[in-house]
């Protein structure tokens, strides 16, 4: 298995399979709805978009951020902590995040999606393993200067030993995230919209038994839990 490492900029090459990876905090908090009974979550690239789609799909809820900050108008921000003892059972949502929903959208060549976090990691590998490909392609949605983007590396860095056969030490992966520039961002009490309450939930390993394969459904992008 041969594995590649994509930016946001240069998702639109990837073919076969790509892994769509945002730690902090888009797919950690599709995680934790679909743990709250969420049926399906459909990705857009933007807010825009969210709102019309919801005009014509009654009853479904929104949740995501621009630049980290809540949306006025949308249901839940981008907070898995603020998620937690929910019941989203049957709900549909829609999502919008400045680096995970881009990169889903943005990997139009990709014959096999796969969002993930740390939180459904050994799922994730397991669901790649079931599908056998040749390549997989990790996009590291984060990704920029100063070291920011690092929590998604540490993750695409876990899953690819996962992928060769070893069982890696975590602590060392999950210091990255702790470490990162939005993990200290979470424990800053001076910035509100990064609850610290979310650092914990982004750093939970394997809580959640399933992976979350995306698929392209009358011209949307609808993600599901796969087991």
């Amino acid at each position: 298995m041969e594995f590649k490492r994509v930016t946001l900029e240069a998702c639109s090459e990837a073919t076969g399979t790509v892994v769509v990876i945002d730690v902090l905090r888009a797919f950690t908090c599709a995680a934790f709805a679909f743990s709250a009974g969420a049926e399906e979550i459909v990705l857009v690239q933007e807010a825009a978009e969210a709102f019309a789609l919801q005009r014509k799909m009654p009853g479904v809820l929104l949740m995501g951020e621009v630049d980290g900050f809540p949306i006025e108008g949308f249901d839940y921000g981008n907070s898995p902590s603020a998620l937690l003892n929910l019941d989203l059972a049957g709900h549909h949502l829609i999502q919008r995040t400045s680096c995970g929903t881009l990169g889903v959208v943005r990997s139009t060549r990709a014959d096999i999606i796969l969002a993930s976090s740390f939180c459904c990691a050994k799922a994730t590998a397991n669901c790649i393993l079931d599908h056998a490909p040749n390549t997989v392609t990790f996009v590291i949605t984060g990704l920029g200067e100063n070291g920011m983007g690092d929590e998604d590396v540490a993750c695409a860095d876990y899953l690819e030993t996962l992928l060769q056969g070893h069982q890696p030490a975590p602590e060392p992966f999950l210091r990255r995230v702790i470490e990162s520039v939005i993990g200290q961002l979470l424990l800053s009490p001076s910035r509100p919209e990064f609850p610290a309450d979310d650092l914990p939930c982004c750093t939970d390993l394997d809580r959640f038994d399933f992976a979350m394969l995306v698929r392209r459904v009358n011209g949307l992008l609808v993600m599901k839990p796969a087991q």
